[in-house]
């Protein structure tokens, strides 16, 4: 007699409940070896979890410095705070994933399971949406040559919205019946209650959004490139316009080359693991470390998109040592000299910091040349 489809699902949901599930999944696929969840955590999760405590904290500076001076209440730094919030919210995730790792893992429910492994994905995918809203509101913002214009507030309200939208859904297919209970042969081995098909498709959105990413950038760079040399410049105009087309080459190097350098081994252990038709040990044991590798690039983010703003890190400065606007920062007595340059020296500062200020912050002259990608 065959089973209706309300039937399957009242079984696939009662399974949630079970908690042998978890266990049958795991010795399936050869992961429920003797000693891997033994109770305590291993060196590298001690590692994972400090680096966990230094995302949230450095993620939470970041938002609450854009939160407070005026100045960064614009859309580009609103997709920023958005990318900041996303961080944060994945090193939350990440370390309560660690806590519930071990053997805890064992102990779950797969609804439990499902929580623990979704809230890492759905932060971890919010954070690489936002790199890509972050790349099409710059590349948008030099196609136009327009710093500022009315529909760009709601540009960016409509990609964050976007951003989060998409991420939950994706993140919350697995709960919702996308996965491998009840038919143990299209388990994943890293993630052994995911299917591989689940996880394919969502490797492939990944890598859209870094061809995406990449194609966007190489194209502001060439349209910068190409508007900084009109004809007739002289040799000194010249070589002060290429040598800001270097520096913006380097910014992009920086950018694209820490996202790919953080998430290509995780994509790469994830294409083998749905091609691999048997159980391998190594992509088991190599789950953990590139996953922390991809989190780290929610420690890297506030560095590249934020902290090379000058502005910026007055205004972590004055967080740190509790100083009003307007008084000179004093931390154990000393006077900080981020906040307090001589005249000259900030003169010297602005110029040398122009290309890495002034789109990220959206404000400035209206200038092809004058950009910046941080």
């Amino acid at each position: 007699m065959n089973v209706g489809l309300g039937e399957r699902l009242r079984l696939n949901f009662g399974d949630y409940y079970n908690n042998e599930t978890v266990s049958l999944h795991y010795n399936f696929t050869g992961k429920l070896t003797p000693g891997r969840y033994k109770a305590g955590l291993r060196v590298h999760a001690v590692i994972f979890l400090i680096v966990c405590v230094f995302i949230i904290l450095e993620n939470l500076l970041v938002f609450i410095a854009i939160r407070k001076n005026s100045k960064f209440h614009t859309p580009m730094f609103d997709l920023l705070a958005n990318l900041t919030m996303s961080d944060l919210l994945a090193g939350v995730a990440y370390l309560i994933n660690i806590l519930l790792s071990g053997a805890n893992t064992v102990k779950l429910t797969p609804l439990w399971w499902f929580l623990r492994e979704g809230g890492v994905f759905i932060t971890l995918t919010a954070s690489v949406f936002s790199l890509l809203a972050i790349a099409v509101e710059r590349h948008v913002t030099m196609v136009r040559m327009q710093l500022h214009s009315t529909d760009k507030k709601w540009r960016t309200r409509l990609f964050v919205g976007a951003d989060w939208i998409f991420s939950l859904f994706l993140g919350s297919l697995p709960i919702l019946g996308w996965n491998c209970i009840g038919n143990l042969r299209v388990c994943s081995t890293m993630m052994p209650l995911y299917s591989k098909k689940y996880i394919l498709v969502c490797i492939l959105i990944f890598i859209f959004v870094l061809c995406a990413i990449v194609i966007l950038y190489v194209r502001i760079y060439l349209k910068v490139k190409t508007n900084s040399l009109p004809i007739g410049t002289s040799r000194t105009t010249m070589s002060k316009k290429c040598q800001k087309s270097q520096a913006l080459l380097k910014t992009l190097t920086i950018v694209v080359g820490t996202f790919i350098g953080c998430w290509l081994p995780l994509f790469i252990v994830l294409l083998l693991d749905v091609a691999s038709t048997t159980r391998s040990d190594w992509v088991s044991n190599m789950a953990d470390y590139c996953l922390g590798l991809a989190m780290s690039n929610s420690a890297l983010n506030p560095v590249i998109y934020t902290l090379t703003n000058r502005d910026m890190r007055q205004t972590i400065v004055r967080l740190l040592c509790l100083t009003k606007v307007g008084e000179q920062p004093r931390c154990c007595g000393v006077i900080i000299s981020e906040c307090s340059s001589t005249q000259q020296d900030r003169s010297s500062m602005h110029r040398n910091e122009l290309l890495h200020t002034t789109l990220s912050s959206g404000n400035g002259p209206q200038s092809p040349t004058r950009i910046s990608l941080v």
